[in-house]
């Protein structure tokens, strides 16, 4: 019997063509340049966020209303982006993960919002800190969907107005 290996497979389809090489990228190499602009934006975004922290800082005994306010206004922009790039506008395909989930991943911070929550629950502040753990999810919420049917109508309909699309 020999080999299993046949060796047609080793010469080119085409005579006049020499072999193929194979292909030297996986399938991550197409998301290198997502990767690079989302690790960018997200940068940017936690500055933002920590700028914000700098304005209005939270003295550890307080209610850490800079953190709510970053994360219902960074809900919001999301609302009114994803009416943009989705109902509005043709984006190019890197937008939305620079400025969705880079600036905007960056800037909302429910990591901390999960911190905060722990130290009010260890200063024995019980009700405040599950009305911030519940408040700030409900705002946050209620803020993408105002934004959402704002934007809407502030820009005509959905998927409408001029140089618009056509909702999916």
């Amino acid at each position: 019997m020999g080999s299993s290996r046949s060796d047609v497979v080793d010469e080119p389809i085409d005579p006049d063509t020499g072999p193929v090489a194979p292909a030297r990228h996986g399938p991550w190499r197409a998301q290198g340049p997502v990767v690079g602009v989302v690790a960018v934006g997200g940068a940017l975004g936690a500055t933002a966020r920590y700028g914000a922290s700098l304005l209005w800082p939270t003295p550890s005994s307080a209610f850490p209303w800079t953190i709510l306010l970053v994360n219902v206004v960074g809900c919001a922009i999301i609302g009114v982006f994803l009416v943009l790039i989705t109902e509005m506008w043709t984006a190019h395909r890197l937008v939305r993960p620079f400025f969705g989930t880079g600036v905007l991943g960056g800037f909302t911070t429910f990591s901390t919002h999960a911190v905060d929550f722990t130290r009010l629950i260890q200063d024995g502040r019980i009700a405040i800190a599950f009305g911030y753990l519940l408040g700030t999810l409900v705002m946050a919420m209620a803020a993408v969907w105002a934004a959402v049917v704002a934007t809407r109508r502030v820009l005509g309909g959905y998927g409408g107005g001029p140089g618009g699309r056509a909702a999916r």
